[in-house]
């Protein structure tokens, strides 16, 4: 085992706080997203507040569901003061490997009022994956 000591060596890691920074950055970009079952499907539910269902992407390959989007930020900003905002803007990208009774050919999205639902009904194991998802209105 390698132990690391933050007073190894006579100069500090400047680079330290930084090391992980783009995994930190992706998940905190990523939508909030839950996962669940019934008795015939799995459902998988992410929270898409201001993205477009054009903006969207859903696929399944090889036994996993990809959602790929992007949240773009319009302002417009006439004669307002900022004093500061929360919102995220910015590309995204979460992925799902389905159980293996997943019928991934038979994949559903819906997308309602910022909620992207996506329905993945179980099948048998000999189920097929590889197939790009529409997403339906509401």
């Amino acid at each position: 085992m390698v132990e690391k000591s933050h007073t190894a060596g006579t100069w500090p890691n400047f680079y330290e706080p930084l090391r992980n920074f783009g995994q930190k950055m992706a998940d905190w970009l990523a939508p909030a997203s839950e996962a669940s079952t019934t008795e015939n499907s799995y459902k998988i539910s992410l929270e898409l507040p201001g993205v477009e269902e054009k903006d969207i992407d859903v696929s399944v390959h090889d036994g996993v569901v990809v959602v790929k989007g992007e949240k773009t930020s319009q302002k417009e900003e006439k004669g307002e003061t900022w004093f500061f905002s929360e919102r995220q803007y910015g590309s995204f990208s979460r992925s799902f490997r389905l159980p293996e009774d997943a019928d991934g050919d038979k994949v559903e999205a819906h997308l309602k009022d910022g909620v992207l639902q996506v329905v993945v009904p179980k099948a048998g194991p000999e189920a097929k994956q590889g197939t790009k998802v529409k997403i339906n209105k509401g």
